[in-house]
């Protein structure tokens, strides 16, 4: 049935029920997971003579969100693993999630997206957006909705 199933985990619980889901459907149809993470890109926010106290270099940055989600990827894979389904992680920096889940997707030949979505409605879709809305108009590859 599937072959490869993309899993974008923010670590949060809700996304933690995709992550069960997939695994469960990666399972009984013989398929793997790659399991994908979207971090934030550095800034850096110094003001021409000022250098705030709590400034964070790029390298300590990225040295910090390489152990983050290093942590985060594994704890999924070794899920995975327990489970007897095979699993890879990656993660890439961006400011848009949904694109780089897309990108992604394709980049690794995955024929199902299994994420979470908040289920916002109302003023708080309009102002904040829905990550999960985003993926499903840009891709052609199924997508397993959980809330």
């Amino acid at each position: 049935m599937f072959r490869n199933i993309l899993v974008p985990t923010d670590g949060s619980a809700l996304a933690g029920r995709a992550v069960k889901k997939a695994i469960s459907i990666a399972r009984s149809s013989g398929a793997r997971i790659t399991v994908f993470h979207v971090a934030p890109p550095y800034r850096s926010i110094i003001y021409s003579d000022y250098i705030p106290p709590d400034f964070v270099s790029p390298s300590v940055f990225e040295k910090g969100t390489r152990e983050r989600v290093g942590k985060l990827l594994d704890a999924v894979c070794r899920q995975a693993k327990a489970a007897g389904v095979k699993a890879s992680g990656s993660y890439v920096a961006s400011d848009f999630a949904a694109d780089a889940i897309v990108k992604a997707a394709k980049k690794h030949k995955c024929d199902l997206i299994a994420m979470a979505s908040h289920g916002r409605s109302g003023l708080s879709k309009l102002l904040i957006g829905s990550e999960t809305q985003k993926v499903l108009a840009a891709t052609k590859i199924p997508v397993l909705v959980l809330r």
